[in-house]
């Protein structure tokens, strides 16, 4: 048996509230911050316990493991109490279940299960104790935290376009006249949120900026700065990608807006952040951070990849009837149009990278025009479009190849 020191503040409560649990239940438990550190575990008579409990009580922390991150997600995207795999021969099976404020995360609780599975019982004692840890957390963490709570209600509201701009300047202590910039921030090619990037996006704010305002919407957490020049808000953006992918499981990506002193605007650089982090996530390479200028293109194609999806009457007939063509016949005129104009009408460019004779290429234009009533040496417009068409047709087939 070990005594229950109070670590790190951590109070006594928490040591009799895994007691509590751990003799409904029969085995050890340990409850965690989202940093994977014990603050507080059970040492009644007679529990089961193995050695990577007992580790972990001696470190204060949990010994890693590969398979670790994923378990800890699992547990903190679900609803209820998670049964998972053992990780290692001598280990016991356990169960596990998110500490929650609403739908902040603020660590969990895990237990080694009886010499029996876990029945009712058992899980509604793991449940309860959830709900009693995030009472007392949020207790200890006082006034602060609870500041930052108003906060982040307050800018997910301006975010959302809920409330006035005046309540959101007072309640989130703006400067006047402010300097705003919104930065975004969201994990490269997940398509939803791990619960530790909003509490370490939280955590790293405060301690870098008193004055800003985080909170999160879906999978991304977003930053708003009150006073900064754009170049400084973008090395804190830096720096600020840099510990986050530390922390977390892969790849951060940071979208920064562009800067504003009128609150009402803020719904707008949500849009413009969204739309680079759809360009920036979906990149394995790339950038860390971007503005809109650095992705302006695949933004524009972005949007206009939208508009053609949700109105039907705005594609080119004759290029439907093309792509069509080449998926039923096994031609390559959408290929070779492509390419054509890619290399701005230099057939012999064209050819090259088609790997066919300029004469064929030639032949296929014109049949293009024969076939599909689809003018390539016309007005430059008619070709803008037909290459709009083309690449996002393209883009679409390529993004369909790429597995989540």
């Amino acid at each position: 048996m070990w005594e229950s020191p109070n670590v790190g503040g951590t109070s006594e409560e928490l040591y009799a509230l895994a007691d509590a649990m751990a003799a409904v239940i029969g085995g050890s438990v340990s409850i965690e911050d989202l940093d994977n550190r014990v603050l507080a575990y059970s040492s009644i008579p007679d529990q089961r316990i193995d050695d990577l409990r007992r580790q972990g009580i001696l470190d204060r922390r949990v010994p890693d493991q590969p398979e670790q991150p994923q378990q800890y997600r699992q547990v903190l995207s679900a609803a209820g109490v998670v049964r998972l795999p053992v990780l290692g021969p001598d280990e016991l099976p356990r169960v596990a279940v998110a500490i929650r404020a609403g739908e902040r995360p603020l660590g969990t609780i895990w237990a080694i299960e009886g010499a029996t599975p876990m029945d009712a019982t058992g899980e509604s004692a793991l449940l309860d104790g959830a709900r009693l840890a995030a009472t007392h957390l949020l207790r200890q963490w006082g006034a602060a935290e609870l500041d930052r709570q108003d906060r982040a209600d307050a800018l997910r509201g301006l975010l959302v376009g809920e409330g006035t701009a005046s309540q959101a300047r007072v309640r989130l202590g703006m400067p006047d006249p402010p300097r705003l910039t919104l930065l975004a921030f969201a994990q490269a090619g997940s398509s939803v949120l791990d619960a530790r990037l909003d509490t370490a996006a939280a955590r790293h704010w405060a301690a870098v900026s008193a004055e800003a305002a985080t909170a999160t919407i879906n999978r991304t957490a977003y930053v708003l700065l009150f006073n900064d020049p754009p170049t400084t808000a973008r090395r804190l953006a830096e720096q600020a990608v840099a510990a986050l992918c530390r922390g977390l499981d892969g790849p951060v990506r940071c979208a920064q807006s562009r800067t504003t002193g009128d609150p009402a605007e803020v719904p707008a650089l949500r849009a413009e952040a969204d739309a680079i982090l759809r360009v920036t996530t979906a990149d394995p390479s790339g950038r860390a951070v971007a503005v809109l200028g650095d992705v302006h293109a695949s933004v524009l194609l972005n949007h206009v990849a939208d508009s053609l999806a949700g109105h039907q009457g705005l594609r080119h007939p004759g290029i439907e009837a093309m792509l069509e063509h080449d998926r039923t016949r096994r031609t390559h005129y959408a290929a070779s149009v492509t390419a054509w104009l890619d290399a701005a009408g230099n057939v012999g460019d064209a050819a090259r990278q088609l790997n066919v004779h300029p004469n064929t290429l030639k032949y296929r234009l014109r049949r293009v025009h024969d076939l599909f009533g689809v003018d390539l040496l016309g007005h430059p417009d008619d070709r803008l479009s037909c290459w709009l068409h083309l690449r996002l047709q393209q883009d679409q087939a390529v993004s369909s190849t790429v597995p989540n």
